[in-house]
């Protein structure tokens, strides 16, 4: 056989090789899973709030992707914990969805719940997370965090501060807060950032310890960041102080992302996870998390289980600290 047939022989092989090889993924491509009808994500926080707004805008980008419409239902309450306990009685059909905050992964165990946080749930994608710090009106007499410590030491729980619920964690970073410098405050959970923010303006809180919603308001000029509750300064505010610099080594971890009812099928939590990671990407939904000082949060369905079991592990200890859970 002449050399020029060898290699034409050769060629065809490989080609042929390729073929089969390719055919799994054009078929998986052909049938990969489309919702026949809308659907829902249970949402829990309150609506308006960051939150809300952000998968609404996801749910734009996914519902052309799968081509039916994203309902976002609102489930505030129980520390945010509601929305993930609606999909119990759910079909793992891919219809059902819901957001879970970080505060699912604390809340088991505190309080008794009709749901496990790692037996009930499909993990599916992470979303983004909150960059948490403490804010007050732009016309409080605090100017410094430890202007705030003084007042909450010298009239003990005078000064109320608004959460986004009991256990989340705002109120951890409190506690944290009080346990080291000795002040004292009161705490007033809300469902949501939408809620505290009114709360704050209207004066009804002095300060607010959690998540960035009062970003803007920060740039209006109407509020004052006292402190980060990160590790490292945000240079968007680079001349606000961390509360590791002020000698409370406390960072506020924060993130959220997307679950479904147990044993849902890979190919549809696959579809799901690709849908949403393409929605991601889209200017318009990061735009609107810089103004926020969040970005995606990239997890795949595997990433976001292992985040979430090391997690639920390592939580106890600081919730035992905090006297919200027994040892």
């Amino acid at each position: 056989m002449s050399q020029s047939a060898v290699i034409r022989r050769r060629r065809f092989a490989a080609l042929a090789g390729a073929a089969v090889l390719a055919a799994p993924m054009v078929a998986r491509s052909q049938s990969k899973w489309k919702p026949d009808k809308p659907i829902t994500i249970y949402n829990p926080f309150a609506a308006g709030g960051v939150t809300d707004v952000h998968v609404r805008l996801l749910g734009e980008a996914v519902g052309k992707i799968l081509g039916q419409q994203i309902i976002v239902d609102i489930r505030a309450g129980a520390a945010g914990t509601l929305a993930p306990a609606m999909l119990m009685n759910a079909k793992p059909d891919g219809q059902s969805l819901a957001v879970m905050s970080i505060n699912s992964l604390r809340y088991p165990h505190y309080q008794q719940t009709n749901w496990d946080p790692l037996k009930d749930f499909t993990y599916i994608c992470g979303l983004s997370g909150y960059t948490m710090g403490i804010v007050v009106r732009s016309d409080s007499p605090w100017k410094t965090f430890e202007d705030m410590i003084v007042s909450g030491k010298t009239e003990p729980d005078k000064a109320n501060f608004g959460t986004s619920g009991v256990g989340g964690t705002g109120q951890l970073m409190m506690i944290e807060v009080e346990q080291v410098t000795g002040a004292k405050f009161t705490h007033v959970p809300y469902k949501g950032g939408a809620e505290w923010m009114q709360a704050l303006m209207g004066g009804e809180i002095q300060f607010i310890a959690d998540a960035a919603q009062w970003a803007p308001f920060v740039d209006d000029g109407k509020c004052r960041i006292l402190a980060f509750a990160t590790e490292q300064r945000i240079e968007r505010y680079k001349d606000v102080p961390t509360m590791i610099e002020r000698g409370v080594n406390v960072v506020g971890q924060s993130p959220y992302g997307l679950v479904g009812p147990k044993n849902m099928p890979p190919e549809i939590v696959d579809a799901i996870y690709q849908a949403f990671r393409q929605a991601m990407t889209e200017p318009k939904v990061n735009e609107y998390l810089a103004k926020f000082i969040q970005g995606p949060w990239n997890k795949n369905p595997a990433e976001y289980r292992a985040f979430a079991e090391k997690y639920y592990g390592e939580v106890k200890p600081l919730l035992i600290k905090a006297g919200l859970a027994k040892s």
